[in-house]
């Protein structure tokens, strides 16, 4: 018999954050207990329509509600490390969509408010769950793969239409989706970074952030490893089909991602390339949630969120996030990825983005534990 405690779960932010909710709903070690959004009407429509009687318009009253163990933060990105150090400051364990933070400060205050409260943090990367993230790691774990000589990432994504915070974000403040599953298959650390930018975008683009680049490329060292790794990201005005990448070369095979959404990844054998199906990894799940790994959860009407369909469904990694999350608590263990490897990842975007606004310059990353 498996374990029947349950955690009650509070959503913060309803747009992408609506897809969670039926998988907490499933969960069987879950209870999905509260929403909040500061939009009365959407909030009440989507509380209705997921039968939520708990509903918050203040996250500030929300913290103060002692019936809730967890908060799943998916608010806009400047709002996430405050909200993150309340949570935690209110003995809330904390689930945040990415990126961590938007300065190295405040990944450093999270890591401290994580350390001084003694509750789980999980930055809800979703790179790090896909399937194909999953197929890759399985073939690194069997010795398929032997050792890993090098890694490369690349997220690029047309942001036009999404909410005006975005408008002009440096590329590499937002790269977690390219640098996650890179460090994660060779376990390690992000130590130093050279990164340049190339391109411009507009005036009227550059003045939000002061960034001028279209594209950021940046080489990190991986740290106490021989191995490199090279991450390419864009946000605005360069033509591309979403991609949102991931290609590790081997001693015995690589897998590279494929061009195409349209086509399936090829995994080299030597020089001899075939193109391979993914499987789903849903089996690793507990039933009751295995169906969200092909399914968007939004509505029976398939109204979903941007980021799902734009971006393939993040390659079934919602449930897989939730029941990391879930169970990180129930088993009291450290998420994967908990509060240090989470301020890594997006330490090495923020500290690329420095180096490319000094031309190169090498950056080294900061140590939190």
């Amino acid at each position: 018999m498996g374990n029947e405690k349950r955690i009650n779960i509070a959503i913060v932010g309803l747009g992408f954050g609506a897809e969670f909710i039926p998988i907490y709903q499933n969960h069987p070690n879950a209870v999905m207990y509260a929403i909040c959004q500061r939009n009365e009407e959407n909030l009440n429509k989507i509380g209705d329509h997921f039968n939520i009687e708990k509903r918050y318009y203040s996250f500030e009253e929300l913290l103060e509600d002692d019936q809730i163990d967890a908060v799943h933060i998916n608010t806009p990105i400047h709002l996430h490390a405050k909200q993150s150090i309340a949570a935690l400051k209110a003995g809330k364990h904390v689930a945040c969509t990415v990126p961590m933070a938007t300065t190295v400060e405040e990944c450093r205050q999270i890591v401290e408010a994580q350390q001084a409260s003694g509750k789980k943090y999980m930055m809800m990367e979703t790179a790090v769950y896909t399937r194909e993230f999953l197929y890759v790691k399985e073939l690194k774990d069997t010795g398929k793969l032997g050792r890993i000589q090098f890694l490369r990432g690349k997220h690029q994504q047309e942001m036009a239409g999404w909410p005006g915070y975005w408008e002009g974000l440096p590329p590499m403040h937002y790269a977690t989706h390219a640098i996650s599953p890179l460090l994660a298959l060779a376990e390690s650390e992000a130590e130093y970074v050279s990164c340049f930018g190339s391109g411009k975008i507009a005036d009227n683009l550059k003045e939000k952030y002061g960034s001028p680049f279209a594209v950021e490329t940046a080489l990190f060292k991986i740290r106490n490893s021989n191995l490199a790794m090279e991450v390419t990201r864009s946000l605005f005005e360069t033509s591309r089909e979403y991609i949102e990448s991931f290609d590790v070369y081997g001693e015995k095979a690589s897998f590279e991602w494929q061009q195409l959404l349209s086509e399936n990844p090829i995994v080299f054998i030597g020089e001899d390339g075939k193109r391979v199906n993914v499987p789903d990894y849903a089996y690793l799940l507990p039933e009751s949630i295995q169906r969200f790994t092909t399914e968007g959860v939004y509505d029976s009407k398939g109204n979903q969120h941007l980021s799902f369909t734009q971006g393939g469904g993040h390659g079934g990694s919602h449930p897989h996030l939730a029941h990391e999350f879930v169970m990180s608590i129930i088993e009291n263990r450290s998420p994967l990825p908990d509060v240090y490897t989470s301020a890594n990842w997006t330490c090495a975007g923020l500290c690329a983005h420095e180096s490319a606004m000094m031309n190169g310059k090498h950056v080294p990353l900061p140590v939190f534990k």
